[in-house]
């Protein structure tokens, strides 16, 4: 029997939910003492998954119907969505080996000069590797990290549609599990032997793929899920969500050292490390997921707002836009100096929302007039062909 789907409309909290975890993100990244407030205040949970996961959740509501009627669309549209995606990376690359490396060299600022340290000490392996998506500086990560995973959402789509999503959970459960006993290290090995880029596995990004890939493929079955209006959420029985509040309620604690010396983040380790997502990190995440979705009546209204209505749906542009101002804001720290405190940190930050907001605005009416062109063009089009019919007649 085929599986029919609602048809989906445009929803705005949505949109507003990446516009928040822009802001999140941004907060977090710029190098001011607001960073300290906005570091995993909730436990152990942060922008990165939150914006990881509802990204795929959104790839997988969008594009799951044609999946069912024609896979090799699906993956033509995704692989031109992935493209994009990479040709703003490339972008990215582009600033940080001229513009960043040229700053680095002249005025040895330790807080770029970290970020940027191999490409200056190996430039060709360094621009070879970025190419390839091997080499990823720090702040530059994300991307290539999207880009990989979008440029396979074809397949696990293709075989959720068709054999069941239990398949690709449990492949996914299996590489998360083989990501936590050292499948990355081994792959990284491999591919240094292979490509004979002999670039050091802390150069190839902060995250774990091998991990962050259940954070997607969770987000891709959810939405999924949602679009055949089947979402699992919807029967969690209320002592299950009073009982994730409460392990939200320890990891609170966890995380603010509310519950003594003995349970603390360093004393849990690993298993609550967000570059690996660890177990205990899943089972966080897992809480709050249920939690937020239990009370989104609530978080609608404090969230379907502005600025993150207009943030959220242009969420590439913003996103590359918040790393350049990083940057901004790193040429700004003198000597050893951590962070920027007063006028600099308050001013910076002004500068920056600013800015993103400029970029979100731009591409808001970018769009509009590509659809109004779009409409003018259909328009045209009908009146020729009512022309052309009368004429016959």
């Amino acid at each position: 029997m085929k599986l029919t789907y609602p048809t989906l409309r445009r929803r705005p909290e949505l949109d507003a939910l990446r516009g928040l975890f822009l802001v999140w993100m941004t907060f977090a990244h710029m190098p001011t003492h607001f960073s300290d407030l906005v570091n995993q205040p909730f436990g152990f949970v942060s922008s990165a998954e939150g914006f990881v996961f509802l990204s795929a959740m959104l790839v997988s509501q969008v594009y799951l119907r044609d999946a069912m009627d024609n896979v090799s669309g699906v993956i033509v549209k995704l692989w031109r969505r992935t493209l994009k995606i990479y040709g703003y990376h490339l972008l990215m690359l582009a600033f940080a080996f001229t513009i960043a490396a040229v700053f680095a060299t002249e005025t040895h600022r330790p807080a770029i000069y970290n970020l940027i340290n191999f490409y200056l000490a190996h430039p060709k392996t360094a621009i070879l590797g970025g190419v390839l998506l091997i080499y990823c500086p720090p702040l530059l990560d994300i991307l290539p990290m999207y880009v990989l995973f979008l440029f396979l959402t074809p397949i696990a789509l293709a075989v959720g549609v068709r054999y069941g999503w239990r398949w690709v959970l449990g492949g996914s459960a299996a590489l998360w599990i083989a990501a936590q006993f050292g499948l990355r290290e081994l792959v990284h090995a491999w591919v240094v032997r292979v490509t004979h880029l002999a670039i050091p596995l802390q150069e190839t990004g902060a995250f774990n793929l091998f991990a962050w890939q259940a954070v997607w493929i969770a987000g891709l079955w959810l939405g999924a899920k949602n679009a055949q209006d089947e979402m699992p959420l919807k029967r969690v029985p209320g002592y299950v969500v009073a009982g994730c509040g409460a392990v939200c309620v320890f990891f609170l604690g966890v995380r603010h050292h509310w519950l003594g010396s003995v349970l603390t983040q360093e004393s849990l380790g690993i298993s609550l490390d967000k570059w690996q997502i660890g177990p205990m990190r899943v089972v966080n995440l897992a809480a709050v997921l249920i939690v937020c979705y239990w009370m989104r009546r609530y978080l609608v209204r404090l969230i379907s707002i502005e600025p993150f209505l207009t943030l959220g749906k242009a969420s590439l542009q913003v996103f590359c836009a918040h790393v350049f101002f990083v940057f901004v804001g790193l040429t700004l720290l003198y000597e050893d100096a951590p962070q920027l405190h007063g006028a600099r940190a308050y001013g910076i930050l002004s500068l920056t929302f600013a800015g993103l907001m400029l970029v979100a605005m731009r591409e808001a009416r970018v769009r509009r007039e590509a659809k109004a062109a779009a409409a003018a063009a259909k328009g045209a089009a009908a009146q020729s062909e009512t022309a052309v019919a009368e004429s016959a007649s």
